[in-house]
């Protein structure tokens, strides 16, 4: 993570383009996307099933290749990426949260964040900057419970350190506050709010939400896989 906001972009996409092949038709799911995003921004990305919002994630977060265009990444240029350079940037560069929690049952939260750490390359113990993560995440009593005895909320909070423990450049949060209640969708989204601004976080996030995109610093709407406004 850095210090804070940045004035340079960490996200440079133009004409960006995704075309998947069903059975014999093309179907095209970004036509040619062009967004910059800055160091230390808090972007959200709104708009209806079947925008590209989705699929702009999965590139960006390295998960998959563009049919065509430029993206640009931490420095990185994606489109000529083998499998295992896309493999190391995203264990090292991006950090992902989703609507599901996707814990692992049998392990605890703590567990859960250490495999990730493993997975990151990274074998020190978490500094002093993820010590101050886990405080705003208000989940250091609850690190040693497995996911069965923590609320939803909570799970999220888990899945958050476990997306942050290797201190990724970048945070994609898909629909982050999807399976989660009033209460604690605004305690996610405040969590979020606080890593930008405490730790410099520059955090993409993916919500059908207009109060939730207001956490945002801006917000980017996509349709028919372009951005509209």
């Amino acid at each position: 993570m850095s210090n804070g906001a940045s004035s340079g972009a960490i996200i440079r996409i133009s004409d960006l383009r995704k075309v998947y092949r069903v059975g014999e038709v093309d179907v095209p799911a970004l036509r040619g996307v062009d967004l910059e995003v800055k160091g230390g921004e808090f972007l959200s990305i709104i708009g209806p099933s079947g925008s590209g919002k989705s699929t702009l994630f999965h590139i960006i977060g390295a998960l998959t290749p563009p049919t065509s265009g430029h993206v640009r990444v931490a420095d990185r240029d994606l489109a000529g990426m083998t499998d295992a350079e896309r493999t190391r940037m995203r264990r090292r560069t991006v950090g992902f949260v989703f609507q599901k929690f996707n814990l692992l049952p049998n392990l605890t939260a703590r567990d859960n964040i250490a495999v990730a750490r493993y997975l990151g390359g990274t074998d020190s113990k978490p500094d002093a900057q993820f010590e101050e993560a886990l405080n705003l995440l208000g989940i250091a009593q609850r690190l040693d419970h497995k996911p069965n005895a923590l609320s939803g909320g909570e799970q999220q909070r888990i899945a958050i350190a476990r997306a942050i423990v290797n201190r990724p450049a970048i945070l994609l949060a898909d629909e982050p506050t999807g399976n989660l209640d009033t209460e604690n969708s605004k305690a996610v989204l405040e969590i979020m709010r606080d890593l930008n601004q405490r730790l410099g976080q520059t955090i993409l996030m993916i919500t059908h939400n207009p109060e939730a995109a207001a956490y945002g610093h801006r917000t980017v709407q996509m349709r028919d896989g372009k951005v509209v406004a």
